[in-house]
């Protein structure tokens, strides 16, 4: 039997592996790739400036799952990994996108505050100040954000990350994972920090960071429109 080479281009057969080869060297089409776990924001970051928060702050939502946020961006939906498949931003290769010159009228900017992430209206009295427990309180900020493992759970003192389901509590603002609250809190629906009852509502889930695998439920697929050949 011959041997083959890998670049070898004499196959009658025009493989998978060729076609994406000469995708990405040709500059056309839509490139897809499958983003890993350096590519998604940690749990504990804002959804804007993908930085660790400062003064994190959740929605207080029945509806949304809350998600930390900093003082000046707070964010209550879910975030995505790519750019929304809806939008459509301008092309000057592809004839359908090419931007038109148009007359634009300019809209006098409203006076209610929406969240960045879901679009929503935001009110002071449904913002719950979210208060993580250090993993070594005798760290500064600084040398806290050079950690991977930066919080615990402030009643079991298990380290969270972006695969542990955790949830806010609203009287005190402690973050626990669900773990302590399906064994322990919802027992007797009482804050263990304050000592306050509970209720259904005060109890919000945090939105779950992304892990790399394909089964934490967050989108890892990005993909990126580019011109497409004229012939």
């Amino acid at each position: 039997m011959t041997r083959h080479g890998k670049n070898c281009t004499a196959g009658a057969v025009y493989t998978y592996h060729e076609k994406r080869k000469d995708t990405a060297a040709s500059g056309y089409g839509t490139q897809s790739v499958r983003l890993g776990k350096d590519a998604i924001k940690d749990f504990d970051c804002c959804c804007l400036s993908l930085q660790p928060c400062r003064d994190p702050v959740s929605r207080d939502s029945e509806r949304d799952n809350g998600s930390a946020g900093s003082s000046s961006s707070s964010s209550a939906g879910a975030s995505s990994a790519g750019p929304s498949s809806s939008s459509s931003l301008p092309s000057f290769w592809i004839p359908s996108l090419t931007p038109e010159a148009k007359p634009t009228v300019l809209k006098k900017p409203g006076k209610t505050v929406l969240c960045p992430m879901s679009g929503r209206p935001l009110k002071l009295n449904e913002l719950v100040t979210v208060r993580f427990t250090p993993l070594d309180p005798s760290l500064d900020r600084v040398a806290l954000l050079t950690r991977q493992d930066r919080y615990v759970c402030a009643v079991t003192k298990d380290t969270l990350g972006n695969s542990v389901p955790c949830a806010v509590l609203r009287p005190s603002g402690a973050v626990v994972t669900m773990e302590c609250v399906e064994r322990l809190i919802r027992k007797d629906m009482t804050d263990p920090v304050t000592g306050d009852k509970l209720t259904e509502k005060d109890i919000i889930p945090l939105q779950r960071g992304g892990t790399g695998f394909a089964g934490s439920g967050v989108g890892l697929s990005a993909k990126e429109a580019r011109p497409v050949m004229q012939v």
